[in-house]
């Protein structure tokens, strides 16, 4: 078997869409474990939207994921260019082959020519494709219309009745001849049209196999077209299924977020992303739902890559990633969600005791920009408080709680763990209270709130000055 070579070729005409990543995942994987190459390719033929900023996001992206490639327009590589951009006499060199066998012939027809026909069809229920109106012209036919200023597309004669496609994912697929049409494989501004540019870079570049989203299987009949037509060696293709919303449809803005910048900019770990999108469509051996992508190589396989749409479930993420999280040393944690603390003034107390915050908290982070909100307990003054914890230091013996705590705070001399549960024991024995009557109106008291981190972490981290100050407030408002 030959070195295995395959290729992500994403537009950069927007941020790298998650079902995109997805196929790169993908491509990605099943190169290494075979030991072979992964190609990044930019297909920036689309010039009214291609950006030079989309394509250095698209490649940041990927290098945040650590999916690294071995060819590319950054690194180079044997059979570069690897943007479309800078291949464009290529491929006028193989259409002028295509030409001069007979398998192409110049187009003619208006894009409102065609438009018009297209919307006819469509009215009457049938898909549309060209009527083969250019097909036939005479040399002399084309010259008149040449005269006149008139610039021709480029169309593949498909003479084929029939074409095969055995995708290693969905096994043969059969494309009739009256479902795919003469196509154009340049357009009459001179720019390759992409089943054309795909075939040429794929062919040059050595491509074994491509693997690529569902929505490219009817693309794949016209490629193979042209393959034999220039006589080229046919990549394997794999066609996965698209990434799909929670309503069955593919996944896209009307969703929610569909970019993997937003993913990024709200604190979602690489490793978690690529865990969780490696899930979606695939299955390791193991049945493991947390694996490294170490693992993610050794044991991946097209076999296991299932036809059926995978549904992008934003709650398993958030499960993924707080996993993840809880896994990071406490140290490198801190150091992450220091970014998203912006107005929040925690140098005043130290690094150290950030850390502490940040262990008490971590349990409730599913992705790192929900920190500020986590730690804002830790940061006074509190909210007034809401109507249901107003109500619970109304009833029973709750103010009288609170005053005991706060006398018992003010004769500690310092403030330590063994205090801490020596206090509670006082107030619950010298106050005949337990459970929640004995800590839920501490709890309100520090942090304003009924829930949230082990009380005796939060009393810690406050500290005596800030304790006794608080319940102050507390006191006051009821």
């Amino acid at each position: 078997m030959n070195e295995v070579r395959v290729r992500f070729a994403p537009s950069p005409t927007g941020l790298l869409h998650i079902g995109n990543v997805r196929t790169a995942l993908f491509n990605y994987l099943f190169a290494r474990h075979n030991q072979g190459k992964f190609i990044l390719r930019i297909e920036d033929t689309d010039v009214e939207r291609s950006t030079v900023s989309s394509e250095l996001s698209i490649l940041e992206d990927l290098k945040w994921l650590g999916l690294t490639w071995d060819e590319g327009p950054d690194v180079g590589g044997e059979f570069g260019p690897y943007r479309q951009s800078e291949r464009i006499s290529l491929y006028q060199e193989f259409v002028d082959k295509l030409l001069k066998k007979g398998k192409a012939y110049p187009c003619f027809c208006s894009e409102g020519e065609l438009k018009k026909k297209s919307e006819a069809l469509l009215s009457q229920g049938i898909a549309p494709k060209y009527d083969g109106k250019c097909r036939n012209l005479s040399r002399d036919e084309m010259m008149s219309l040449e005269s006149k200023g008139i610039k021709p597309a480029i169309r593949f004669k498909v003479d084929e009745d029939t074409v095969e496609v055995d995708d290693l994912i969905h096994g043969r697929v059969l494309f009739l001849r009256k479902e795919i049409g003469d196509f154009i494989i340049l357009r009459s501004d001179g720019i390759a049209a992409y089943n054309f540019a795909v075939v040429i870079d794929d062919a040059l570049m050595k491509i074994t196999h491509v693997i690529r989203g569902d929505g490219h299987l009817t693309n794949t009949p016209r490629q193979i077209l042209v393959s034999r037509a220039l006589v080229f060696d046919i990549p394997k293709f794999a066609h996965h299924a698209l990434t799909l919303g929670p309503d069955g449809t593919p996944l896209s803005k009307r969703h929610g977020a569909a970019s993997l910048p937003f993913y990024r900019q709200e604190g979602y770990l690489p490793q978690a992303m690529l865990n969780f999108l490696a899930l979606l469509g695939w299955s390791p051996e193991n049945g493991e739902e947390i694996i490294s992508l170490e693992e993610m190589i050794k044991q991946f396989s097209l076999d296991r890559v299932g036809k059926s749409g995978a549904v992008f479930n934003p709650d398993k993420l958030n499960w993924v990633n707080k996993v993840y999280l809880k896994r990071l040393p406490i140290e490198e944690l801190t150091e992450l969600v220091i970014p998203y603390l912006e107005g929040i003034n925690w140098e005043k107390r130290g690094k150290a005791w950030l850390r502490e915050v940040v262990e008490t908290v971590r349990n409730y982070l599913s992705h790192l920009s929900q920190i500020k909100e986590e730690v804002r307990i830790f940061f006074g003054p509190l909210p007034p408080l809401g109507e249901k914890e107003n109500g619970i230091l109304q009833e029973g013996k709750a103010i009288e709680v609170i005053r005991a705590y706060k006398g018992k705070i003010e004769k500690l001399d310092h403030i330590n763990l063994e205090n801490y549960q020596k206090m509670v024991n006082q107030v619950k024995g010298e106050h005949r209270v337990k459970g929640k009557t004995l800590y839920l109106p501490l709890r309100i008291a520090l942090t304003g709130k009924t829930e949230g981190p082990e009380l005796e972490r939060v009393f810690l981290l406050l500290g005596k000055e800030e304790s006794i100050e608080r319940i102050e407030e507390i006191l006051k408002q009821v």
